[in-house]
């Protein structure tokens, strides 16, 4: 009797599930917030390249990215359309992550990490459209945070977890790139063959500098972990400075910044194009 009802249960959540992922709504949150994703990205690479080719960019973070145009007379409208599009991004990935019982533990935690970013992400634009500047780059954030879990019990195994969780994520990014998997989630019937040829290309180029970024990130977490020292840690924003530092600098950091505006190109073709 008990077993009958848990399947019955089981079997109301999925249905729910179900109309949740193909309700009108739901889509529009994903269109949105892929769109918005896509405008991060591709600043911060045009920053990236901008530096790149000594024309006056930066290496930063989404945040910072987002903080140099917050002087601009349009900067306002453009973040609070961000502010809106983060906030849509993040609720759909909570949602997915509540009700779609058809994926994996694994990556529904995935889809809750997302939300969570994305969240604090929004955050972080209403402060800049409210004026208040965060100072903090995303490199002194990690290792703010990388000192106070190194100090808890087993902190140095925790850290080091979290950096191999990161390269892991980095080497999926890759994985995906090789084997051009995104494109089972798009609509294909609705492009045409050129569509579909140049999105798999940007979206193989957009996802191997994501695993350049995060497997650097997640290697630095990982020395963090190992010499016990916080200051190790670096976020985006150090990792497209550690590419600057390298032998032909310039270069490696170029190719990075075109991979990550592949990456923003890429979230568009997923804003037009997928099966949400």
């Amino acid at each position: 009797m008990g077993h009958t009802r848990a399947e019955a249960i089981g079997t109301r959540a999925q249905a729910a599930g179900r109309r949740v992922r193909h309700s009108t709504w739901v889509d529009r949150l994903a269109r949105y917030g892929l769109t918005a994703k896509a405008a991060s990205y591709g600043l911060v690479g045009v920053l990236a390249l901008g530096l790149a080719a000594g024309a006056g960019g930066k290496a930063t973070d989404r945040e910072g990215a987002l903080e140099t145009i917050s002087g601009e007379t349009w900067g306002t409208v453009v973040l609070v359309a961000l502010a809106f599009g983060f906030a849509a991004y993040a609720l759909w990935r909570l949602l997915a992550a509540l009700v779609d019982r058809e994926e994996g533990l694994a990556k529904r935690a995935g889809y809750l990490g997302r939300a969570v970013i994305y969240a604090a992400l929004t955050a972080g634009v209403v402060n800049l459209i409210l004026g208040h500047r965060n100072s903090s780059s995303q490199t002194e954030h990690a290792r703010e945070a990388a000192g106070t879990v190194l100090d808890w019990p087993a902190g140095r195994w925790l850290v080091a977890a979290g950096g191999l969780c990161l390269v892991g994520a980095g080497l999926y990014n890759g994985y995906r790139a090789f084997t051009q998997d995104f494109e089972e989630r798009w609509r294909t019937g609705a492009m045409s063959e050129g569509e579909r040829r140049w999105g798999g290309r940007i979206g193989t180029v957009g996802l191997l500098a994501r695993m350049v970024v995060f497997v650097l990130i997640g290697g630095f977490l990982v020395k963090a972990a190992v010499e016990y020292d916080p200051s190790e840690a670096i976020g985006l924003d150090g990792a497209l400075r550690t590419l600057a530092g390298q032998p032909y600098g310039a270069w490696l950091l170029g190719v990075v910044a075109v991979g990550l505006l592949a990456y923003g190109l890429y979230c568009l073709v997923e804003a037009r194009y997928r099966d949400v």
